[in-house]
């Protein structure tokens, strides 16, 4: 809507009038075009001196008369247009047209259909002392009509006499558009021949009413000689026609016909000389007219003794008029001059002829309602009632004869249907009005004095009870839509129903109103709604992107018009309707506007009649309100709250309602905004002034905050701008009163519709900031649905539960779980090679650069940090990018934020720990090694020393000596030397510190598999073993509430156990390590190289093979199996069940029940065992996946290829330097591998002893051998079992996966089904599928039977429940946060989403009592209906599975 003042062409000037209108602005009809010479007023080069300008004519061509403009926009427009004109032209106090002429077919047209909404409210002089009034559409009002016309030429502007006839002194308005007003002069084109009407209507005060009797007001344009039908229609319709003339024809035909009704005044202007007392009194003669028939303004008269005249001569009529007529019966004059009736039309005929069928049937209103809406009036009685036999009741009616007739004719094509809802709604219109006028006016007076509360109750409930409009018969629909879907598909009434919700999608896009909440029934027909806004989706799809704005205010504060006025919609304004609840009406977005907005449609939403606080108590709809609120806000993208300044108290209390409904959005992760609106501020600068005002209202907002996040729980919500972003200044508009002076006279206030226009430009701009709730319809249609079932229960925020917060939630947690996985992944390499980098400190002392390994754990502790800083902050950083996206709904999940952001410093603190003790062990070992390396290496040189020694003397004996000789000799030297060398003991004794105690089987079970691991890997005992273990059952014994006693049994026993094995493991490696067992292993070669150097044999080929078999291949082999743990997860990781927690429960679920022949022993397993049975779920999975198929080939040929390139570029790196010696060629290979693989220095040393190789020689045969042993290692792992490869993996990915998949470990305190939120470090936990509580082996105390109650049922049940935790007291189930404040468990209203467990406990109830050794529970009978197809659905349903 445009509210600027110029306009640069003619051709924006029809828009600009509709826009201006639309939003009644009562300067619509100033429509002058900028001319050129006024656009250029200013230019300072322009002639100073030319002053013709001065005396120049303005450009007729530059505009319009607005008459043209009228006529025009009327002629190319249909009926519905026609009606929205008329109306906001009448609010504007402007002159509707009565006769519209066509210069095309030179026929005016009635325009009865056009005025039929226009409904005006007076008080007539016979009603000014009881203070009653009389409201009614116009066109059935039977009024006196006065006629104005023109004869001839005529020098008095005939329009604005009439507009000084019927202004105030103290306040004119032009109703009727004259010469001098803006473009007033402009020649008429096309409008000569309308006919324009208005109404004076008194007030009832005597000092302001011209008129004390009302009285309609018509005015023809042009002469009456050019219009004979037009005028003999006004002579035939009106009591008094007054002829305005400068001179008359003394024959003057056109005044003396017969047929004329009207009593025929003459008024002259003495301006025209041959204007005399003797003309006029032989004109008056002829006509019969006396003296007080004409009224002349003499040159002496001055315009309001003129007017004053007139007004007498006017009065006089209105004391005794001859004629009344309604503007309905002045159709049957039109027809019978041959003046066409726009109502005529065969359409809205059609129309009419259905909509009056339907309420001709209306006598008594609450009889009507009884009788014709059996479904409706029998669910809103019953609502307590089972749904299933209620709706079976509902089908057993036979549909009534009134809503027949209402489908069909809504079923009509669309012009007609268009007619027959406007026909209807008026007529409803019409009969509330008559019944209800009197009542509403009785409880407003009794309102005002609350004492007699149950006389305004009773009113209250007449109100509600004989009111009538459309929406009965929409609801009556819906519920007959909702009640068809209990019958079979194939019955014929179920598939004559199903094309309900399209038409009524239809009407949506049609702009008409559709009911969202039943006000009566304080009930949304959720399946009705559903389907509606489906069928709308599949209509406009893809475009079905919107935006959603919502009113909310005390009844009668003008909310809806100032929707109307702002958005130029439809609801229903007038005061005789009493209709509670929510409607909801879709506005298309223009082209321009859907790029700033980004949406499609905008979604309106009107609340009907929130209650003041005395009258909420009365029927206690205070609950109603607040669910109301709630909902709406909930919807909302934006909500104004209206409140009307002069009403302070119900302006508090409808605050009150506004902030609970905030602060539960903000609980479950909405953000709307919000815009006040003070109504009736008349002061200029109320802005200003209302600074205290706004500090006041903050304060209000504040205080109830603090009270309303009490009452909800969650009192860290101290102010307002906690619950959302409100600025004082900007968040409040302050918009004047609607009417300009007093009603019923008064046009629409100009600073009403600016400053609505301003309002809204407002609404526009936040709306294109902000992020929608609901970006589709679709979206709108699940929160409608998650949001009312919340609204539902008494503790909204922990009922709240909707699916595309869960959505959005899962997505963030598959995210997550993806950067976990590579944040652990990249510690996991990095640890991979420091430990080989520790491994190989020192080995190659030669070319080490670091000998001293306190100072080189120093520098990977350093670099450790870094790694694990550099891979925190990147994950904090995805997580800020993944809130700062515009998709994917992720501000619903903003308060998961915090626990995902602990989550993240949570890993990093474990990570560290877990790092530093795994490189501390590898160290320590290492030193251990280190020493007995070196006396290994001390030992290796005596021998090395006494076989050379040997050969020397062998050579020196100069004598052929077999190899049996020289066997002799080689033992004989062997014993000798050994027997100079001193062994010592190098064993630690573990201390044993545990009994033992058969309890905590989890815990040891986990303890165990981390002992065996270590066990596997045949290294040294290392006391951060033991730590690692403590810190396994810590972790384990923080979800687990046990006593400190416990704790420390348990403590001894694991570590006692751990104690003994490692012990054993301790000593295995110092067995493997001992020198003296690493000198008599080696022995052999010894011999071997000794022969082979005294008999000058060619070593290189044997060394290149034993240096590639004994010190290569194993480090590959190791490296190999360090790295393929990794891998494997990698792989699972992308399978679907394992993205997220809530996939595995799903996946798992399905599986159980999917399997051909479900197995109870499984079902039971899952229950009871839940973490064995995951594990071996897992390692199943594992299997699957990689025991066929070549996945794994795959992954071992990755990693050995990348071995064997780096050993290759070791060899020629090595080659291409010349060394003194094969060891230090050899050393060089090795330091070059040495940050990749682990290679055995003992391998090593007994490799270097007696090596007489040729270096060439030796790198050409160990390229050849490097080849050999890659083709062994790829036979080797084709040949090995999968089950080996898995237990010879450094990572275990079944322990992985599960730690990823098992989350908190928390179980439901009821039913002991496992936590699904994710992170580890979440605040609450909650679960997607709760099931029967028996299956958690709880009984009914009286029967020993299991029970069947599901925990999403029970805590919004008035049951109780004992346990060790409430102390054995009995507590309610509704309060069961006092007692596990850290559990969610959303309600479940609609008991569908557990049919998985109702299924599982069905089929194996017996089963399951046996092994519970209790009694089988009673299966209640709707369970037993349950198929398997249905538990399936019911879990894709609990998982948000589409």
């Amino acid at each position: 809507t445009g509210a600027c003042q110029s306009l640069p062409c003619k051709s924006d000037l029809p828009l600009y009038f509709l826009k201006k209108l639309m939003t009644v602005n009562v300067t619509a009809r100033k429509i002058k075009c900028t001319s050129a010479s006024e656009s250029n007023s200013n230019d300072t080069l322009r002639d100073q001196c030319d002053f013709n300008d001065l005396f120049a004519c303005h450009d007729m061509n530059d505009s319009l008369n607005p008459l043209d403009l009228i006529t025009a926009l009327f002629l190319c427009s249909d009926g519905f247009v026609h009606q929205e004109l008329a109306l906001k032209m009448s609010m504007c106090q402007f002159s509707v047209p009565l006769l519209l002429p066509n210069c095309d077919t030179q026929q005016c047209t009635l325009m009865l259909w056009a005025m039929r909404d226009i409904v005006k409210k007076y008080r007539p002089s016979d009603l000014s002392e009881s203070k009653g009034f009389i409201e009614d559409r116009i066109v059935l009002s039977e009024l006196p009509m006065i006629s104005f016309v023109r004869l001839g030429e005529c020098s008095l502007s005939k329009s604005e006499i009439l507009n000084k006839l019927l202004s105030n002194s103290e306040q004119y308005h032009d109703t009727f558009v004259h010469r001098d007003m803006e473009s007033g002069d402009i020649p008429k084109r096309i409008s000569n021949g309308l006919t324009e009407m208005t109404w004076y209507l008194p007030c009832g005060n005597k000092n302001m009413d011209i008129f004390s009797e009302p009285v309609a007001i018509a005015n023809l344009r042009g002469d009456i000689a050019s219009f004979e039908t037009q005028f003999s229609f006004l002579c035939q319709t009106s009591a008094a026609v007054f002829v305005f003339f400068d001179q008359l024809d003394s024959e003057c035909e056109l005044l003396m016909n017969k047929n004329h009704k009207a009593q025929i005044f003459l008024v002259g202007n003495q301006q025209n000389k041959s204007l005399t007392p003797d003309g006029l009194k032989k004109l008056a003669t002829r006509l019969n007219l006396t003296k007080n028939n004409i009224t002349i303004k003499t040159n002496k008269t001055n315009d309001a003794d003129f007017v004053q005249s007139l007004k007498k001569t006017v009065s006089s009529v209105l004391t005794n008029p001859q004629l009344k007529m309604s503007i309905e019966q002045m159709a049957v004059v039109a027809r019978e001059l041959g003046i066409p009736v726009d109502e005529d039309s065969p359409e809205c005929q059609d129309g009419k002829k259905n909509a009056d069928a339907i309420t001709a049937e209306i006598k008594d209103t609450f009889q009507f309602k009884e009788n014709q809406f059996p479904l409706q009036e029998n669910y809103k009685s019953n609502l307590k009632k089972k749904r299933e036999e209620q709706r079976k009741k509902q089908n057993s009616y036979a549909m009534s004869s009134v809503m027949t007739c209402f489908i069909s004719a809504i079923s009509s094509p669309h012009r007609e249907r268009c007619y027959f809802l406007k026909w209807i709604r008026i007529n409803l219109d019409n009969l509330s009005r008559t019944e209800l006028s009197g009542l509403r006016e009785l409880y407003k007076e009794k309102c005002k004095d609350s004492e007699n509360k149950q006389e305004i109750k009773e009113i209250d409930q007449q109100l509600s009870s004989s009111s009538l409009g459309v929406e009965h018969f929409f609801r009556e629909m819906g519920q007959i839509y909702e009640a068809s879907l209990y019958l079979p598909e194939t019955d014929p009434s179920r598939q004559q129903l199903q094309h309900l919700p399209k038409l009524c999608a239809q009407l949506l896009l049609d702009g008409f109103p559709l009911e969202l909440v039943d006000g009566d029934a304080s009930n949304i027909p959720l399946r009705w709604v559903s389907d509606v806004l489906s069928q709308l989706n599949d209509l406009v799809s893809p475009k079905n992107k919107i935006l959603v704005v919502t009113v909310l205010g005390v009844q009668s504060t003008g909310k809806s018009t100032l929707l109307n006025t702002m958005f130029g919609v439809q609801f229903a304004v007038s005061s005789g309707r009493c209709t509670r609840g929510a409607f909801m009406l879709l506005i298309k977005v223009n082209e321009d506007f859907k790029k700033v907005l980004n949406c499609d449609f905008m979604m309106i939403i009107d609340t009907e009649g929130l209650k003041s606080p005395e009258l909420a108590q009365l029927d206690n709809s205070h609950e109603h309100d607040n669910e109301l609120a709630t909902l709406v806000v909930g919807l909302s993208d934006i909500t104004i709250i209206n409140i009307a300044m002069e009403n302070s108290t119900e302006m508090k209390d409808i605050l009150q309602i506004v902030v609970h409904a905030f602060l539960r959005m903000k609980e479950v992760g909405k953000k709307p905004q919000c815009q006040f609106v003070h109504q009736n501020v008349s002061d200029v600068s109320a802005h200003d002034k209302n600074l205290r005002d706004r500090k006041l209202l903050l304060e209000q907002l504040n205080e109830m905050t603090q009270a309303a996040a009490k009452m909800e729980k969650k009192e860290e919500n101290k102010n307002f701008t906690d619950v959302m972003e409100y600025n004082p200044d900007t968040g409040n508009c302050y918009i004047p009163g609607l009417w300009n002076g007093n009603p019923p006279m008064a046009p629409v206030n100009a600073g009403y519709s600016e400053t609505v226009y301003e309002l809204k430009k407002n609404i526009i701009q936040q709306l294109g900031k902000c992020e929608s709730t609901s970006n589709n319809i679709l979206e709108f249609r699940e929160w409608i649905t998650s949001l009312w079932n919340a609204v539902k229960h008494e503790n909204f925020i922990f009922s709240f539960r909707n699916s595309l917060v869960a959505d959005a939630y899962m997505r963030l947690c598959t995210e997550y779980n993806q950067w976990e996985w590579e944040f652990k992944k990249e510690m996991y390499k990095w640890v991979t090679t420091a430990e080989t980098r520790i491994s190989n400190v020192g080995s190659f002392a030669a070319t080490s650069e670091i000998s001293d390994m306190n100072e080189f754990m120093t520098e990977l502790k350093s670099e450790a940090i870094t790694e694990l800083t550099k891979l925190e902050t990147k994950i904090l950083e995805n997580l800020k990018k993944y809130f700062d996206q515009p998709e994917g709904h992720v501000y619903l999940i903003e308060g998961y934020r915090e626990d995902f952001s602990n989550s993240i410093k949570s890993l990093r603190r474990e990570t560290e720990r877990s790092v530093f003790n795994q490189i501390t062990a590898a160290a320590d070992i290492k030193k251990g090694l280190k020493e007995l390396d070196k006396i290994r290496a001390t030992y290796t040189e005596k021998i090395e020393k006494a076989v050379c020694d040997l050969i020397d003397e062998c050579r020196k004996r100069k004598v052929e000596m077999t190899d049996r000789d020289l066997d002799e000799s080689f033992d004989k030297m062997w014993t000798e030397t050994l027997n100079t060398l001193s062994f010592s003991k190098h064993n630690k004794n573990l201390k044993d510190c545990g009994q033992e105690q058969k309890v905590a089987d989890r815990i040891i079970s986990d303890c165990d598999d981390h002992i065996s691991d270590k066990i596997k890997r045949k290294t040294n005992y290392h006391d951060t073993y033991i730590q690692e273990i403590l810190h396994i059952i810590d972790k384990r014994l923080k979800k687990a509430d046990v006593d400190i006693e416990f704790e420390v049994s348990l403590k001894q026993h694991i570590c006692g156990s751990a104690a003994r094995k490692f012990q054993k493991m301790h000593e295995e490696f110092i067995q493997e390590n001992d020198p003296y067992k690493c000198l008599q292993k080696n022995k052999e070669r010894f011999c071997t190289d000794f022969k082979d150097v005294f008999h000058k044999r060619d070593q290189c080929q044997k060394k290149a093979e034993e240096f590639t078999n004994q010190s290569l291949k194993p480090a590959v082999e190791n490296f190999i199996y360090r790295s393929l743990g990794v891998d494997i997860v990698d792989k699972m990781m992308t399978k679907e069940e394992f993205s997220t927690r809530m996939s595995f429960q799903y996946s798992i679920l399905l599986d159980l029940i999917s399997e051909s022949e479900s197995n109870f022993e499984d079902f039971l397993s899952y229950i009871l065992s839940y973490e064995g049975h995951v594990k071996s779920w897992i390692s199943g999975r594992i299997e699957k996946t990689f025991s066929s198929g070549s996945t794994l080939c795959e992954l071992e040929d990755k990693h050995l290829k990348f071995c064997i390139d780096h050993i290759n570029d070791a060899i020629k790196t090595a080659t291409a330097e010349k060394f003194d010696s094969l060891k230090t060629f050899v050393v060089k290979i090795c330091t070059e591998l040495e940050d990749k693989l682990v290679i055995s220095q003992d391998a090593l040393d007994a490799f270097m002893v007696l090596n007489k190789s040729d270096q060439e020689q030796f790198a050409h045969w160990l390229n050849k051998c490097v080849e050999e042993m890659t083709e062994a290692l790829r036979e080797k792992f084709k040949s090995t079992m999968f089950e080996t490869k898995l237990s010879r993996l450094h990572i275990k990915p079944k322990n992985e996966l599960f730690n990823r998949v098992v989350g908190c470990g928390k179980q439901c305190p009821f039913c002991k089904i496992p936590c699904d939120a994710g992170g580890e470090d979440h605040t609450h936990h909650f679960a997607n599928l709760h099931r029967p509580n028996g299956l958690g082996l709880y009984t009914y105390v009286a029967s020993g039977k299991l029970t069947t109650d599901i925990c999403s049922s029970l805590v919004v049940s008035d049951k109780r429940f004992r346990c060790s935790d409430t102390k054995n007291q009995w507590h309610n189930y509704k309060q069961y946060r006092e007692i596990f404040p850290d559990w969610n468990i959303p309600p479940d209203g609609s008991h569908e989403t557990s049919d998985y467990w109702k299924y599982v406990m069905k089929t194996y109830n017996k089963e399951f009592a046996e092994d519970y050794d209790a009694e089988p529970a009673d299966i209640p009978d709707a369970w037993k209906r349950i198929t398997k197809e249905q538990a399936v659905e019911s879990l894709k349903k609990s998982f948000n599975i589409k």
